[in-house]
């Protein structure tokens, strides 16, 4: 582990102590937690803008379209629990 020193202004210092204290937690632990939360959560929107670009990057090479009508049904089945046929790709314009 490496150690670090987080300068807070007196009133951010001030709202995580009870926060903190409401998790059962020491306030330096429930930083570390926040911080480990964020960084995964950049991770994550990293990710999704790079997978993003890649798929618009293949569409532009004329890689398969799909319906957004046929794409949100299939979800939501998906989602509600029943089988469901994954869209068929669609002739671009």
């Amino acid at each position: 582990m490496a150690a670090t020193t987080l300068k807070l202004p007196d009133h951010l210092k001030a709202r995580i102590a009870p926060l903190a204290e409401a998790a059962g937690k020491t306030p330096h632990a429930w930083m570390v937690e926040a911080l480990e939360t964020q960084a995964e959560l950049a991770e994550l929107r990293r990710s999704f803008i790079r997978d993003a670009l890649d798929s618009a990057a293949e569409v532009d090479q004329g890689g398969p379209l799909y319906a957004m009508e046929d794409v949100h049904a299939y979800i939501r089945a998906r989602a509600a629990g029943r089988a469901a046929e994954r869209p068929k790709p669609v002739k671009g314009e």
